[in-house]
């Protein structure tokens, strides 16, 4: 497989990247064909989208918003897969409205369940749409990092409020709705019929070093790449995620 993906990785996303890239590998091999059908639910701008269609895969993106849909189409056309992508406006509740069910290889719905009325039925929605033994890539807000990030900063009654509320919403001016831990995760897509393959913590480390440290040593950036992926697999550490990556397959 070609790897458009590396150069875009940037410290935030690198991690994310490589787990979706062995996995893309696996359901091509079990596919027997090349492109996979992928759908983005949330898609955006196509952050992921164009990436992804770079590779050679069909990538339907459904976002509500007309703007972010506007500059996935000319991301797309810049990058000289306009015929790999298509836009679609509509949302997680009304997936059904304007994609079918059982037709996607891999479904990403990343940036998703923060804001979303019901956090299960997009995750039930998402697994719907996979074919058999198709994937879910699930990217979601961590609890334990918004934690510890607001302490850090010296906001401990933020960090106190986010710790304590059942949404982990630290205040009126937290722009996250809802955040997740790892258990809370699993337990979502194991109620929507999905078997837990795979969770990594994402952005461990990398919202917390100041940027001075990975801008003025040399070689610190891969460094912490380094440290950031090591760290992803391990439990102890996803409790302390800015967010969580939630691997699962259809049976």
């Amino acid at each position: 497989m070609s790897e458009p993906l590396r150069p875009r990785a940037s410290l935030r996303t690198a991690v994310v990247w490589e787990v979706l890239r062995d996995a893309l590998d696996r359901r091509v091999k079990a596919a027997g064909r090349e492109a996979l059908d992928v759908l983005d639910t949330g898609g955006g701008s196509g952050k992921f989208a164009v990436p992804l269609a770079r590779l050679g895969h069909r990538v339907t993106v459904v976002d509500p918003s007309p703007n972010a849909l506007f500059a996935l189409e000319r991301r797309a056309a810049e990058a000289g897969v306009a015929d790999l992508v298509r836009g679609v406006q509509g949302d997680a509740h009304g997936l059904f409205d304007v994609v079918e069910r059982d037709g996607y290889d891999l479904v990403l719905c990343h940036g998703v369940l923060e804001y979303v009325d019901d956090p299960a039925e997009g995750i039930r929605n998402a697994a719907a749409a996979l074919r058999a033994s198709g994937t879910l890539s699930l990217l979601a807000a961590g609890l334990g990092g918004a934690v510890l990030a607001r302490a850090l900063a010296g906001h401990f009654t933020e960090a106190r409020q986010a710790l304590t509320d059942p949404a982990g919403h630290w205040g009126a001016g937290d722009p996250v709705t809802r955040r997740f831990s790892a258990d809370e995760l699993s337990g979502l897509v194991d109620a929507a019929g999905l078997q837990v393959t795979a969770v990594h913590g994402v952005r461990i480390f990398a919202d917390l070093v100041p940027g001075v440290l990975v801008d003025a040593e040399p070689g610190a950036l891969d460094a912490l790449l380094q440290l950031e992926a090591a760290a992803a697999e391990l439990p102890a550490f996803h409790s302390v995620a800015t967010q969580l990556h939630v691997l699962a397959e259809r049976g």
